[in-house]
């Protein structure tokens, strides 16, 4: 995307969609928690009832670039929990554990 001799914008995206609860599932049972415990949901932030589907699309990104998701939804929120375990823990960002990363 970088080396592009035009600059250009993309999405980055795996075309998939989830929602708000699927993620706080994934995030919370993979550190062995119940979501329902520690998140309150306030009904005043729900998405307007317009909104039936959101999902990125990146085929520019592949037709451009060549680029294809190779990260999943579960692999992208264990990156995410672990990214944000280690800064609890005063890590720096690239001291992260490399056997994070899901593919």
């Amino acid at each position: 995307m970088l080396q592009q001799q035009e600059p250009d914008d993309y999405v980055i995206a795996t075309g998939e969609t989830h929602s708000v609860q699927q993620f706080l599932e994934e995030a919370f049972s993979y550190i062995s928690l119940d979501w329902r415990k520690y998140v309150r949901i306030d009904p005043q932030y729900y998405r307007p009832a317009e909104v039936d589907l959101l999902v990125g699309d990146a085929r520019k990104a592949k037709e451009k670039l060549g680029w294809e998701p190779k990260t999943t939804f579960k692999g992208l929120v264990r990156l995410m929990v672990d990214a944000d375990m280690g800064a609890e823990a005063g890590e720096r960002p690239n001291e992260v554990r490399s056997d994070a990363m899901v593919r």
